[in-house]
């Protein structure tokens, strides 16, 4: 699929608190499954999603930083939870608290990754956005990108280590 450039509209969509947002992807990030509810929240056809990198529904207040947590995390074989904003294919925004694991071979190879979504708490959403904003500005203070987000993954590492616990520890802790 070509890449559609997306604007932010500032508009917010939601999911039931019942309802599963679910993909897999290859070992490069490429969709290779979307479940209904994925391609409703996010306004795709599949045909538009299988393929195409996951990150089609990255939102840019998204922090690179977070990514990169995440990534790292999957990567070392251990599965993440984390908060995520993303964007639909019109613009509006959504926000899921994630699970993503790797998906192993019968030998323990990452063969790809699978994440579900839910529905996340509105004041927690909160709590997050406000600590992702942090980040975002602290990403775009340098003029090179790379090294506003290694220092603001820097910032996040050091917080949590403040606070003494794991990202999905502090993420199931707000």
């Amino acid at each position: 699929m070509a890449k559609i450039n997306v604007t932010p509209s500032g508009r917010a969509v939601t999911f039931g608190e019942d309802e599963l947002i679910v993909s897999k992807t290859d070992l490069t990030g490429r969709i290779t499954y979307a479940n209904d509810i994925f391609l409703k929240v996010a306004g795709y056809d599949l045909k538009d999603v299988i393929g195409s990198p996951h990150s089609m529904i990255r939102h840019p207040d998204m922090p690179r930083s977070v990514f990169k947590l995440l990534w790292d995390t999957i990567g070392a074989k251990r599965e993440i939870f984390a908060y995520v904003v993303n964007m639909a294919k019109n613009g509006d925004h959504y926000w899921v608290f994630a699970h993503v694991t790797p998906s192993l071979d019968a030998s323990g190879n990452v063969v790809g990754y699978h994440s579900n979504r839910r529905l996340p708490d509105p004041q927690k959403v909160a709590t997050v956005a406000a600590l992702y904003a942090d980040l975002r500005r602290e990403e775009q203070r340098p003029d090179n990108r790379k090294t506003g987000m290694e220092t603001a993954f820097q910032k996040l590492v050091d917080l949590l280590k403040e606070k003494g616990v794991s990202y999905d520890q502090f993420v199931f802790s707000i």
